[in-house]
This record gives C-alpha cells, structure tokens and sequence, in this order.
C-alpha cells in the first residue's frame, strides 16, 4: 500500500523542483521575492494537506488487514511503481506545464507547490511504513482492486488490505525499495 502512495513522490518532486528552477527565471507580476514566500507557504501547505488527506480511510483499513491468501494477486515494488507513473503521466506532465505557466503570474510558486505535494507522498508513506513496522507487517492492496491507472490505494474499490511478513517482496516498510546486505 506504501508503494502505491509513495510512487509519485519522486516524479512530483523532481518536477516540481524543476518547475521553481525554470520558474525563478521571469520576473512575473508579483516579482521573484513574494513569489519565493508565497511558494515557500504553498510547499508547507501543500505537504501538509496532502501528508494528512484521508488518514481516517487508510487507519480503518489498517485497522482490518487480512493475512494475504493464496489467490490474492500481488505484485513487485518496482511493477507498481511502473504501473503508476505510466497511468499517471499525462496528469504529471499537465502539472508540471502549469508551475511553469504560473510562474509568469507568481515565480517559483507553481513548481515549490508541485514539489510540495510530492513531499506530502513521501510523508504519508513513512507514516504507513511506521504502521507496517508496528504491526511487523507488510501491506498490500490486490492489484484487482487499484484503479486503472494503477492508484487509489484508499479508493471506494479497495475492500481491505492484505498483510504478509516483512520480508515478503522486494519492499521495506513504507515502500522504500528494500536493501540487500552486501557481501563481505
């Protein structure tokens, strides 16, 4: 479940960093100083917002984890994060063409936004993988029940969680990809 929410983390963030990049360069109608303040208040809220959306519906299905059976279909950290940023790049690259457009209206906003929803991913995943790490387990979202594009692990179609040891698959709690000891 981590991994599907922390999968657009990164694409939001770089892009969204590169949107301020770009973005710093005109001066805008505002002027590049309110636009840095006014994206510094929009990174900050838009992590929080998106850090804190839909707990209560991600704690209750938490909350009623069944052990993962034989029939479930799960599938690989790295095919779900693949899954997602197919399904969802046409959404990213819209965003991303709007930090830059409103960077002629407010500099910089647009793209620290962007890269404020990102860490508002990353926040709600380690905030999952603190769950996963307290219940010593993993959990998982049936691939059936994610939406086309591969999200929505909270959506009206996800009827519970899975749950398996945590040394199932190739994710660590919080859906960080998992470290292998290297040999000596």
């Amino acid at each position: 479940m981590a991994v599907v929410v922390r999968a657009g983390a990164a694409p939001l963030w770089w892009l969204g960093v590169a949107a301020a990049a770009i973005g710093a360069a005109p001066q805008g109608l505002t002027g590049r100083r309110i636009g840095v303040f006014a994206g510094a208040a929009l990174f900050v809220v838009g992590a929080a917002v998106v850090a804190l959306a839909r707990r209560g519906r991600y704690a209750a299905l938490v909350r009623g984890v069944a052990r993962a059976g034989k029939y479930d279909v799960l599938q690989d950290r790295a095919v779900t994060v693949r899954a997602w940023r197919r399904g969802h790049r046409w959404w990213l690259l819209l965003a991303w063409a709007a930090a830059l457009g409103s960077a002629f209206a407010v500099p910089v906003a647009g793209g620290l936004l962007l890269a404020g929803c990102g860490t508002g991913l990353r926040l709600k995943a380690a905030w999952l993988g603190r769950r996963e790490q307290a219940l010593d387990t993993l959990l998982w979202v049936r691939v059936d029940w994610l939406d086309r594009r591969g999200g929505g692990p909270a959506g009206k179609t996800v009827k519970g969680l899975r749950g398996t040891g945590v040394a199932a698959g190739d994710a660590a709690p919080g859906g960080a990809r998992r470290r292998t000891a290297a040999l000596v």
